[in-house]
């Protein structure tokens, strides 16, 4: 199927720490695609509140959103900046619940895609990426404990409903490979 000169909007999701952010970095480098996350919502308010930007101040700040404005309240945002952006290709990074993709899954073009790798590979990235304040400390056991969390146990439903997938147990050569023939198959982009 081929959407050449439409806008395609790319869903990423998959367990912590699989490759959505290094696989929606290389779309945005290779083809100036826009890289939406929705961590950055959280992120900006945590940055705001000068609280720390562990996983544990993400998961709480989302629950308490999602608790108190709608499950899909992260949903419309992202859906209405996608829908704003004037580039032709858009990755929505952090699909975490069947909410979001309800509603996502609305917008034109729109096509969920699961990366996913092995536990021992993600936990290898996650402490060596750093990304938030207690990656670096987290042991193998902290790390599994984490899929246990809401945000986490909401995106085996999630990965359900996706119609494409990426193998991220590879080398980074072969990941972009993927990440080409998937742009390549929606976007009409080599």
């Amino acid at each position: 199927m081929n959407q050449k000169n439409k806008k395609i909007i790319f869903g990423f999701t998959g367990l912590i720490a699989s490759g959505k952010g290094t696989a929606a970095k290389y779309i945005e480098q290779k083809y100036s695609a826009a890289n939406l996350r929705f961590s950055t919502m959280l992120r900006d308010v945590l940055s705001r509140l000068y609280l720390p930007q562990s996983r544990d101040m993400l998961v709480k700040l989302s629950e308490t959103i999602r608790a108190n404005f709608g499950e899909d309240s992260f949903a419309k945002v992202m859906a209405q900046d996608a829908k704003n952006n004037k580039k032709d290709i858009i990755v929505i990074e952090g699909i975490r619940r069947p909410a979001d993709i309800t509603y996502l899954s609305k917008l034109p073009n729109f096509v969920l895609v699961e990366i996913f790798a092995d536990p021992k590979i993600r936990y290898e990235r996650l402490i060596k990426r750093g990304e938030n304040a207690d990656d670096n400390t987290k042991t193998y056991e902290q790390f599994l404990e984490d899929h246990k969390r809401s945000t986490e146990l909401s995106i085996l439903d999630v990965l359900k409903s996706a119609t494409e997938h990426i193998d991220n147990n590879g080398s980074t050569e072969d990941l972009h490979n993927q990440l080409d023939k998937l742009v390549k198959k929606y976007a009409g982009t080599n």
